[in-house]
Protein backbone atom coordinates (compact mmCIF):
# COMPACT_ATOMS: atom_id res chain seq x y z
CA UNK A 1 0.00 0.00 0.00
CA UNK A 2 1.50 3.01 -1.21
CA UNK A 3 -1.59 5.48 -1.06
CA UNK A 4 -4.32 5.75 1.30
CA UNK A 5 -7.69 7.18 1.07
CA UNK A 6 -9.23 9.37 4.33
CA UNK A 7 -12.40 10.13 5.81
CA UNK A 8 -13.11 13.19 8.19
CA UNK A 9 -15.56 13.22 10.41
CA UNK A 10 -16.72 16.26 11.91
CA UNK A 11 -15.62 19.49 9.51
CA UNK A 12 -15.91 21.88 12.56
CA UNK A 13 -12.41 23.88 13.76
CA UNK A 14 -10.57 21.83 15.16
CA UNK A 15 -10.37 19.82 11.35
CA UNK A 16 -9.63 23.21 9.40
CA UNK A 17 -7.49 24.68 12.02
CA UNK A 18 -5.35 21.27 12.59
CA UNK A 19 -5.84 18.27 10.80
CA UNK A 20 -6.81 18.92 7.37
CA UNK A 21 -4.24 21.37 6.51
CA UNK A 22 -1.67 18.86 8.22
CA UNK A 23 -3.18 15.80 6.19
CA UNK A 24 -3.32 18.09 2.95
CA UNK A 25 1.04 17.85 3.09
CA UNK A 26 1.39 13.78 3.28
CA UNK A 27 1.80 12.67 -0.11
CA UNK A 28 1.04 9.21 0.18
CA UNK A 29 -2.95 10.52 1.52
CA UNK A 30 -6.18 11.69 -0.36
CA UNK A 31 -8.84 12.64 1.70
CA UNK A 32 -11.73 11.09 -0.30
CA UNK A 33 -14.72 11.33 2.45
CA UNK A 34 -16.24 14.25 4.48
CA UNK A 35 -19.06 13.88 7.13
CA UNK A 36 -20.44 16.88 9.34
CA UNK A 37 -24.29 16.74 10.29
CA UNK A 38 -23.99 20.41 9.36
CA UNK A 39 -23.52 19.30 5.61
CA UNK A 40 -22.23 22.80 3.92
CA UNK A 41 -19.20 22.56 6.25
CA UNK A 42 -18.60 18.68 5.07
CA UNK A 43 -19.10 20.75 1.40
CA UNK A 44 -16.48 23.62 2.28
CA UNK A 45 -13.59 21.03 3.33
CA UNK A 46 -14.21 19.05 0.42
CA UNK A 47 -14.22 21.99 -2.29
CA UNK A 48 -10.72 23.04 -0.15
CA UNK A 49 -8.95 19.95 0.63
CA UNK A 50 -11.02 16.72 -1.02
CA UNK A 51 -10.36 14.98 -4.19
CA UNK A 52 -12.41 15.74 -7.27
CA UNK A 53 -14.56 12.72 -6.49
CA UNK A 54 -14.58 12.82 -2.90
CA UNK A 55 -18.11 12.56 -1.54
CA UNK A 56 -20.17 13.79 1.13
CA UNK A 57 -22.31 12.39 4.23
CA UNK A 58 -24.23 13.78 7.09
CA UNK A 59 -24.43 10.04 8.50
CA UNK A 60 -20.89 8.91 9.48
CA UNK A 61 -22.14 5.24 9.46
CA UNK A 62 -22.23 5.46 5.46
CA UNK A 63 -19.26 6.84 5.45
CA UNK A 64 -17.71 3.61 7.27
CA UNK A 65 -19.53 1.44 5.11
CA UNK A 66 -17.34 2.67 1.89
CA UNK A 67 -14.80 -0.14 1.95
CA UNK A 68 -12.27 1.84 -0.11
CA UNK A 69 -11.57 3.98 2.45
CA UNK A 70 -8.33 3.13 4.61
CA UNK A 71 -8.18 5.60 7.38
CA UNK A 72 -10.56 7.83 9.28
CA UNK A 73 -9.96 10.73 11.17
CA UNK A 74 -12.43 11.22 14.53
CA UNK A 75 -12.94 15.20 14.69
CA UNK A 76 -16.16 15.68 16.99
CA UNK A 77 -17.25 16.66 20.31
CA UNK A 78 -15.70 14.32 22.94
CA UNK A 79 -19.30 12.07 23.37
CA UNK A 80 -19.53 10.68 19.98
CA UNK A 81 -15.18 10.10 19.85
CA UNK A 82 -16.03 6.47 21.71
CA UNK A 83 -18.87 5.31 19.41
CA UNK A 84 -17.49 6.59 16.35
CA UNK A 85 -13.86 5.48 17.00
CA UNK A 86 -15.16 2.19 17.64
CA UNK A 87 -17.03 1.72 14.84
CA UNK A 88 -14.70 2.58 12.37
CA UNK A 89 -11.92 0.10 13.98
CA UNK A 90 -14.61 -2.67 13.33
CA UNK A 91 -15.00 -1.33 9.91
CA UNK A 92 -11.34 -1.81 9.12
CA UNK A 93 -9.79 1.38 9.43
CA UNK A 94 -7.20 2.81 11.11
CA UNK A 95 -8.23 5.69 13.24
CA UNK A 96 -6.86 9.05 14.58
CA UNK A 97 -9.22 10.19 17.52
CA UNK A 98 -8.50 13.95 18.29
CA UNK A 99 -8.27 14.30 21.90
CA UNK A 100 -9.31 13.70 25.13
CA UNK A 101 -9.50 10.27 24.28
CA UNK A 102 -13.34 9.96 25.41
CA UNK A 103 -15.66 11.25 27.67
CA UNK A 104 -15.22 8.04 30.30
CA UNK A 105 -12.81 5.80 31.27
CA UNK A 106 -15.44 3.21 30.18
CA UNK A 107 -15.54 4.30 26.51
CA UNK A 108 -11.64 4.65 26.68
CA UNK A 109 -11.02 1.60 27.33
CA UNK A 110 -13.32 -0.02 25.26
CA UNK A 111 -11.72 1.74 22.55
CA UNK A 112 -8.19 0.22 23.20
CA UNK A 113 -9.94 -3.06 23.30
CA UNK A 114 -11.34 -2.09 20.12
CA UNK A 115 -8.06 -1.80 18.25
CA UNK A 116 -7.07 -4.82 19.72
CA UNK A 117 -9.63 -6.58 18.54
CA UNK A 118 -9.07 -5.87 14.77
CA UNK A 119 -5.82 -5.27 14.77
CA UNK A 120 -5.70 -1.45 13.32
CA UNK A 121 -4.09 1.32 14.10
CA UNK A 122 -5.46 3.91 16.59
CA UNK A 123 -3.87 7.19 18.02
CA UNK A 124 -4.99 10.55 19.92
CA UNK A 125 -4.52 13.78 19.21
CA UNK A 126 -1.53 15.17 21.44
CA UNK A 127 0.51 17.00 19.04
CA UNK A 128 2.03 19.05 22.04
CA UNK A 129 3.98 15.74 22.14
CA UNK A 130 6.27 16.89 19.06
CA UNK A 131 6.49 20.20 19.97
CA UNK A 132 10.68 21.30 19.85
CA UNK A 133 10.76 22.50 23.33
CA UNK A 134 9.23 18.71 24.15
CA UNK A 135 11.38 16.88 21.93
CA UNK A 136 14.12 18.20 23.34
CA UNK A 137 13.12 17.40 26.82
CA UNK A 138 12.09 14.00 25.91
CA UNK A 139 15.49 13.03 24.92
CA UNK A 140 17.31 15.11 28.62
CA UNK A 141 15.03 12.51 30.48
CA UNK A 142 15.29 9.83 28.17
CA UNK A 143 19.20 10.51 28.98
CA UNK A 144 18.59 10.60 32.56
CA UNK A 145 19.92 14.25 33.16
CA UNK A 146 17.19 14.61 35.66
CA UNK A 147 17.54 11.64 37.54
CA UNK A 148 14.46 10.15 39.42
CA UNK A 149 11.51 12.66 38.15
CA UNK A 150 9.37 12.77 41.57
CA UNK A 151 7.27 15.92 41.44
CA UNK A 152 5.94 17.05 38.65
CA UNK A 153 3.06 19.87 37.64
CA UNK A 154 0.84 19.58 34.66
CA UNK A 155 0.44 23.29 33.84
CA UNK A 156 -3.27 24.40 31.86
CA UNK A 157 -4.03 27.63 33.00
CA UNK A 158 -6.14 30.41 31.26
CA UNK A 159 -7.11 33.79 33.00
CA UNK A 160 -9.91 34.69 31.25
CA UNK A 161 -10.33 32.51 27.90
CA UNK A 162 -13.64 30.34 28.44
CA UNK A 163 -14.28 28.98 24.90
CA UNK A 164 -17.81 30.44 23.50
CA UNK A 165 -18.17 28.98 20.45
CA UNK A 166 -19.61 25.18 19.36
CA UNK A 167 -20.23 22.52 22.67
CA UNK A 168 -17.78 23.63 25.12
CA UNK A 169 -19.51 24.34 27.68
CA UNK A 170 -21.93 21.77 27.34
CA UNK A 171 -21.55 18.82 29.87
CA UNK A 172 -22.99 16.63 28.20
CA UNK A 173 -21.56 16.76 24.96
CA UNK A 174 -17.87 17.30 26.21
CA UNK A 175 -17.68 15.70 29.46
CA UNK A 176 -16.11 18.50 31.31
CA UNK A 177 -14.41 21.96 30.95
CA UNK A 178 -10.46 23.06 30.95
CA UNK A 179 -9.65 19.95 33.32
CA UNK A 180 -11.02 17.34 29.89
CA UNK A 181 -10.10 20.50 27.08
CA UNK A 182 -6.83 21.62 28.05
CA UNK A 183 -5.53 19.92 31.25
CA UNK A 184 -5.84 16.47 29.25
CA UNK A 185 -2.93 17.80 27.22
CA UNK A 186 -0.43 19.07 29.85
CA UNK A 187 -1.00 15.45 31.57
CA UNK A 188 -0.22 13.72 29.11
CA UNK A 189 2.93 16.19 28.44
CA UNK A 190 3.95 15.30 31.83
CA UNK A 191 3.05 11.54 32.43
CA UNK A 192 5.03 10.94 29.25
CA UNK A 193 8.19 13.14 29.66
CA UNK A 194 8.14 11.59 33.19
CA UNK A 195 7.22 7.88 31.37
CA UNK A 196 5.43 6.86 34.51
CA UNK A 197 2.00 5.48 34.11
CA UNK A 198 0.98 4.10 36.99
CA UNK A 199 -0.66 5.76 39.53
CA UNK A 200 -1.71 5.15 43.33
CA UNK A 201 -4.72 7.22 44.05
CA UNK A 202 -5.47 10.88 43.11
CA UNK A 203 -7.61 13.57 45.08
CA UNK A 204 -9.47 16.10 42.86
CA UNK A 205 -11.21 19.81 43.68
CA UNK A 206 -13.44 21.14 40.93
CA UNK A 207 -14.94 24.69 40.86
CA UNK A 208 -17.73 26.71 39.24
CA UNK A 209 -17.20 30.60 41.10
CA UNK A 210 -17.58 32.45 37.98
CA UNK A 211 -19.18 30.62 35.11
CA UNK A 212 -22.51 31.89 36.32
CA UNK A 213 -21.46 35.67 37.08
CA UNK A 214 -22.11 37.55 33.74
CA UNK A 215 -19.91 40.59 34.93
CA UNK A 216 -16.96 38.05 35.08
CA UNK A 217 -17.76 36.88 31.10
CA UNK A 218 -17.45 40.25 30.11
CA UNK A 219 -14.01 40.53 30.11
CA UNK A 220 -13.62 36.73 28.46
CA UNK A 221 -10.98 37.18 25.81
CA UNK A 222 -13.96 35.27 23.41
CA UNK A 223 -16.09 36.92 24.57
CA UNK A 224 -19.00 37.07 26.99
CA UNK A 225 -21.00 33.53 27.73
CA UNK A 226 -24.32 32.70 28.57
CA UNK A 227 -24.39 31.33 32.24
CA UNK A 228 -27.37 29.27 31.15
CA UNK A 229 -25.37 27.54 29.05
CA UNK A 230 -22.64 27.11 31.19
CA UNK A 231 -22.74 23.92 32.56
CA UNK A 232 -18.77 23.08 33.05
CA UNK A 233 -16.15 23.52 35.35
CA UNK A 234 -13.99 26.92 35.21
CA UNK A 235 -11.19 25.17 36.73
CA UNK A 236 -9.96 21.85 38.21
CA UNK A 237 -7.23 20.51 39.83
CA UNK A 238 -5.61 17.44 40.51
CA UNK A 239 -2.86 15.75 43.33
CA UNK A 240 -2.03 12.27 41.49
CA UNK A 241 0.29 9.99 43.60
CA UNK A 242 2.05 7.47 41.63
CA UNK A 243 3.12 3.81 42.53
CA UNK A 244 6.59 4.62 43.03
CA UNK A 245 6.05 7.93 45.21
CA UNK A 246 6.25 10.57 42.57
CA UNK A 247 3.61 13.78 42.63
CA UNK A 248 2.08 15.15 39.60
CA UNK A 249 0.22 18.44 40.70
CA UNK A 250 -2.20 19.40 38.22
CA UNK A 251 -3.90 22.62 37.50
CA UNK A 252 -6.66 23.39 34.69
CA UNK A 253 -8.49 26.62 34.10
CA UNK A 254 -10.78 28.48 31.63
CA UNK A 255 -11.41 31.30 34.17
CA UNK A 256 -9.55 31.92 37.32
CA UNK A 257 -8.21 35.54 38.70
CA UNK A 258 -4.47 34.53 38.30
CA UNK A 259 -1.47 35.76 36.58
CA UNK A 260 0.43 32.25 36.06
CA UNK A 261 -0.90 31.74 33.14
CA UNK A 262 0.53 29.15 30.37
CA UNK A 263 -1.14 25.71 27.67
CA UNK A 264 0.44 22.53 27.75
CA UNK A 265 3.40 23.75 30.04
CA UNK A 266 4.86 21.07 32.19
CA UNK A 267 7.51 21.55 35.32
CA UNK A 268 9.83 18.43 36.36
CA UNK A 269 11.82 17.92 39.42
CA UNK A 270 14.58 14.97 39.81
CA UNK A 271 17.13 14.06 41.92
CA UNK A 272 19.99 15.38 39.05
CA UNK A 273 17.71 18.09 37.57
CA UNK A 274 15.00 20.21 37.23
CA UNK A 275 13.02 21.72 34.11
CA UNK A 276 10.26 24.35 33.65
CA UNK A 277 8.58 26.08 30.12
CA UNK A 278 7.59 29.01 32.03
CA UNK A 279 9.91 31.37 30.31
CA UNK A 280 10.64 28.99 27.22
CA UNK A 281 12.10 25.68 28.21
CA UNK A 282 14.72 25.98 31.01
CA UNK A 283 16.95 23.28 32.29
CA UNK A 284 18.07 23.30 35.99
CA UNK A 285 20.43 21.79 38.28
CA UNK A 286 24.18 21.74 40.24
CA UNK A 287 27.43 21.73 38.55
CA UNK A 288 30.43 22.39 40.32
CA UNK A 289 29.41 23.73 43.35
CA UNK A 290 27.14 26.23 41.65
CA UNK A 291 23.64 26.71 39.95
CA UNK A 292 23.08 26.67 36.53
CA UNK A 293 20.15 27.44 34.10
CA UNK A 294 20.41 26.43 30.84
CA UNK A 295 17.80 27.39 27.92
CA UNK A 296 18.68 25.50 24.76
CA UNK A 297 18.05 27.42 21.56
CA UNK A 298 15.31 25.41 19.86
CA UNK A 299 15.08 27.27 16.57
CA UNK A 300 11.63 27.42 14.73
CA UNK A 301 12.06 24.01 12.81
CA UNK A 302 10.78 21.03 13.39
CA UNK A 303 12.73 18.09 15.24
CA UNK A 304 14.39 15.00 14.86
CA UNK A 305 11.70 12.97 13.38
CA UNK A 306 12.32 14.30 9.64
CA UNK A 307 15.80 15.99 8.97
CA UNK A 308 16.20 18.85 7.20
CA UNK A 309 12.37 18.93 6.85
CA UNK A 310 10.56 21.79 8.46
CA UNK A 311 7.27 20.71 9.89
CA UNK A 312 5.10 22.25 12.65
CA UNK A 313 3.59 19.76 15.10
CA UNK A 314 0.41 19.19 13.53
CA UNK A 315 2.05 18.21 10.35
CA UNK A 316 4.54 15.58 12.33
CA UNK A 317 1.39 14.20 14.38
CA UNK A 318 -0.09 13.43 10.81
CA UNK A 319 3.46 12.29 9.34
CA UNK A 320 4.41 10.01 12.25
CA UNK A 321 0.48 8.19 12.24
CA UNK A 322 0.70 7.61 8.21
CA UNK A 323 4.46 6.40 8.58
CA UNK A 324 3.12 3.80 11.28
CA UNK A 325 0.44 3.05 8.88
CA UNK A 326 2.47 2.36 5.54
CA UNK A 327 5.76 1.54 7.13
CA UNK A 328 4.98 0.13 10.00
CA UNK A 329 7.12 2.29 12.53
CA UNK A 330 6.11 2.71 16.10
CA UNK A 331 3.05 4.94 17.71
CA UNK A 332 4.55 8.19 19.72
CA UNK A 333 0.78 8.34 20.88
CA UNK A 334 -0.41 5.28 22.20
CA UNK A 335 -3.78 4.36 23.13
CA UNK A 336 -2.54 2.48 26.60
CA UNK A 337 -1.40 5.66 27.77
CA UNK A 338 -4.06 8.21 26.23
CA UNK A 339 -6.47 5.76 28.28
CA UNK A 340 -4.42 6.09 31.28
CA UNK A 341 -4.76 9.76 30.72
CA UNK A 342 -8.88 9.90 30.55
CA UNK A 343 -8.45 7.59 34.08
CA UNK A 344 -6.84 10.25 35.85
CA UNK A 345 -9.32 13.22 34.49
CA UNK A 346 -12.17 11.43 35.47
CA UNK A 347 -10.35 10.54 38.67
CA UNK A 348 -9.87 13.96 39.57
CA UNK A 349 -14.19 14.54 38.37
CA UNK A 350 -14.73 11.95 40.46
CA UNK A 351 -12.61 12.68 43.54
CA UNK A 352 -13.90 16.58 43.17
CA UNK A 353 -17.36 15.30 43.04
CA UNK A 354 -17.17 13.36 46.61
CA UNK A 355 -14.69 14.51 48.48
CA UNK A 356 -12.61 11.72 48.46
CA UNK A 357 -9.61 10.37 46.82
CA UNK A 358 -9.69 7.67 44.13
CA UNK A 359 -7.67 4.64 44.17
CA UNK A 360 -6.27 2.97 41.20
CA UNK A 361 -5.90 -0.89 41.15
Amino acid sequence: MDRLRVGIIGCGGIANGKHLPAVAKIPEAEMVAFCDIILSRAEAAKTKYGTKDAKVYRDYEELLADPSIDVVHVLTPNKWHAPMTIAALQAGKHVMCEKPMAKTAVEARAMVEAAKATGKLLTIGYQNRYRSDVQYLHNVCRAGELGEIYFAKAHALRRNAVPTWGVFLDAEAQGGGPLIDIGTHALDLTLWLMDNYEPKYVVGTVYRKLAENRDKALANSFGPWDPKEYTVEDSAFGFVVMKNGATVFLESSWALNTLEIGEAQTTLCGTLGGADMRNGLRINGQKYGKHFIETPQLGAGGVDFYQGESMDPNQIEARVFYDAILEGKPLVVKPEEALLVTEILEAIYESGRTGKPVFFG
